[in-house]
């Protein structure tokens, strides 16, 4: 029992609220126990806590308490990440599913007033993708947002293993990046190679009629919506080669919210949580956690969408030379 206490401790200081209420979640507990309660996966035989260890852990930290009880947050859940890769064995646990959301829509809720002065679109759905990771991408996370309702559809996540890098590397980097919010074990358990990404993606895309093979390549009646021009025109195509694999030609075209924010409002915001701020959008979740992220970009989409803004093509690639990029917007960020 002691030493599960100054596990909880030393969590608890390495999430240190994040050092923003704002990113951090409320089911902290949850996120000071991270090698145990995601839920068990193939890889593991540890169980998720139950009711009367959650309600002694929070009652030991002041910490905990707040979080829990802040009423804007009360309802929020960060997702089971082992439930977004297909490997979540808890479904029928009620100590799990009282802990983590497994349907993300629930947190991305429309009400009727929204739509009010929404305008059409010229695509039917958007994806809203944010990558982690500078040296090779470690996580991939798409939400499909439809024009008209501006209601989630689905969501893909992938956690992505780096295809160069040593296995201590790998382990060292992960700890750096992932350990601190709590999820480098689900990342090991679950992470694939970025072509087994490509693959699982295109059959999702497939799924929703969002693209097929049989055509040449583009998406159909969808666009990307990135929050900056780096996940799409750079940083995909850098990984692509260092897999070996081809840029696939759904990539050819994007929506950088940036671009279309700026227009739109006629001020500046250079990133996700300043465009939140700007909005008074109340930021959810761990930032930089690819997931988390692209569920607060969606926010912001959302918003946008309800005040009448009209998302279009910011960037296209050049399909003579792919390094080439065209950019719409004439008063754009640089």
């Amino acid at each position: 029992m002691a030493s599960a206490f100054s596990a909880f401790r030393v969590s608890m200081s390495r999430i240190s609220l994040f050092r923003d209420t704002r990113f951090s979640y409320p089911a902290t507990f949850a996120l000071a126990h991270t090698k145990r309660i995601m839920c068990s996966s193939p890889h593991s035989v540890s169980s998720s806590p139950s009711p009367s260890d959650i309600s002694s852990s929070s009652s030991s930290s002041p910490s905990t308490l707040s979080l829990m009880e802040t009423s804007e947050n009360a309802r929020w859940r960060p997702m089971c990440l082992y439930y977004t890769h297909g490997k979540c064995t808890k479904m029928d646990d009620p100590a799990h599913l009282e802990i983590f959301n497994h349907d993300c829509s629930k947190e991305l809720p429309v009400a009727a007033t929204d739509l009010e002065r929404k305008k059409s679109q010229e695509f039917n759905f958007f994806l809203v993708i944010d990558l982690e990771g500078k040296v090779e991408i470690l996580e991939f996370p798409v939400l499909i947002v439809d024009a008209k309702t501006m209601e989630v559809v689905d969501l893909f996540h992938r956690f992505v293993r780096p295809t160069k890098m040593s296995e201590q590397a790998i382990n060292k980097y992960i700890e750096g990046k992932y350990g601190e919010v709590g999820v480098d074990r689900v990342w090991h358990d679950t992470a694939i190679p970025f072509k087994q990404v490509v693959e699982e993606f295109e059959a999702w895309l497939a799924e929703h009629d969002l693209w097929t093979k049989d055509t040449d390549g583009a998406l159909n009646d969808a666009a990307f919506i990135t929050c900056g021009n780096w996940d799409i025109k750079t940083k995909i195509p850098e990984q692509c080669i260092v897999s070996n694999i081809n840029l696939p030609p759904y990539f050819m075209e994007w929506i950088n919210l940036k671009d279309i924010y700026l227009n739109f409002y006629g001020r500046e915001a250079r990133g996700m949580v300043s465009m939140m701020r700007q909005c008074g959008i109340k930021l959810m979740g761990s930032h930089h956690l690819g997931i988390d992220d692209t569920k607060n970009i969606t926010r912001v989409v959302q918003r946008m969408l309800s005040e009448g803004a009209v998302l279009k093509i910011t960037a296209r690639r050049s399909k003579s030379n792919m390094r080439n990029v065209e950019f719409l917007f004439k008063n754009r960020i640089k």
